[in-house]
């Protein structure tokens, strides 16, 4: 199964089906990150602290699948030099449309998270990652080359799902009940029967996968990253697992100098 293919395009009607996640800033909060005010999420709910990021004027700055003119431009007008790179071609022209109708400088590159051969050796001060890798079948790779493109003393900010989100039964789930199903790591594609995936999922859903902890983290740190935060946050509002556990996890990692 062409997963990276199938994702991207997935992607592109979620901007047609107005996901959260792809509604972009509007001028007045790039108005305000001009004037130094602005805040961005790794995860759904708690904004990333300040104290997490270099200067951002004159920093070149990585937003890994970070599509969707949310978090892109906001860099761009705190006077960094931003690059876009995402899946999926529609996210993308999200962050142009900002770009053009705000006079921002935003570069956009399409391609797979996994992959960024595109960009040489430590061409970035600050990747930033939010809650996307959940669509990667693989994450390791990802924080090597996270890893490889950040300079020396750079930092890599992060956002992912705890694996425990993928675990429960979903039919249940839809019925109001939490019950354990699936172990860790999780998959769309191989977790599930032909039947249960006809059953629980849309047509056009992105498929998803639940990364252990240990490639999480412990590959942040396989690939040679200084962990120096992290803090967890809850599913969005609704989301039967609220009351019980935070959902999300955030990292600031640093490639030592």
């Amino acid at each position: 199964m062409d997963i990276l293919g199938f994702n991207r395009d997935a992607w592109d009607k979620e901007v047609d089906n107005g996901n959260v996640w792809t509604i972009p800033v509007d001028s007045n909060q790039v108005a305000r990150a001009r004037r130094g005010d602005w805040a961005v999420v790794l995860t759904p709910r708690r904004p990333v602290p300040h104290e997490w990021f270099p200067d951002l004027k004159g920093a070149t700055v990585l937003c890994l699948a970070s599509g969707g003119g949310q978090q892109g431009p906001l860099f761009a007008a705190a006077g960094a030099h931003v690059t876009v790179f995402d899946i999926s071609a529609r996210q993308l022209g999200q962050d142009r449309l900002v770009a053009e109708r705000d006079g921002l400088d935003i570069r956009t590159v399409q391609g797979d998270m996994a992959d960024l051969s595109l960009f040489e050796d430590e061409a970035f001060d600050l990747v930033f990652h939010p809650c996307s890798n959940c669509f990667s079948e693989t994450v390791r790779p990802v924080w090597r080359e996270c890893y490889r493109v950040l300079r020396p003393g750079g930092a890599l900010l992060a956002g992912f799902a705890n694996p425990l989100l993928f675990c429960f039964d979903r039919e249940k789930e839809s019925k109001g009940v939490l019950e354990l199903k699936y172990p860790v790591p999780y998959s769309d594609v191989t977790s599930l029967s032909d039947d249960e995936r006809a059953q629980l999922l849309e047509p056009d859903e992105p498929l998803c996968f639940g990364h252990s902890l240990e490639d999480q983290i412990g590959g942040q740190l396989d690939a040679g990253f200084m962990l120096t935060a992290l803090y967890e946050d809850f599913h969005q509002e609704g989301d039967m697992t609220v009351p019980y556990f935070p959902g999300f996890l955030a990292t600031r990692a640093v490639r030592p100098a």
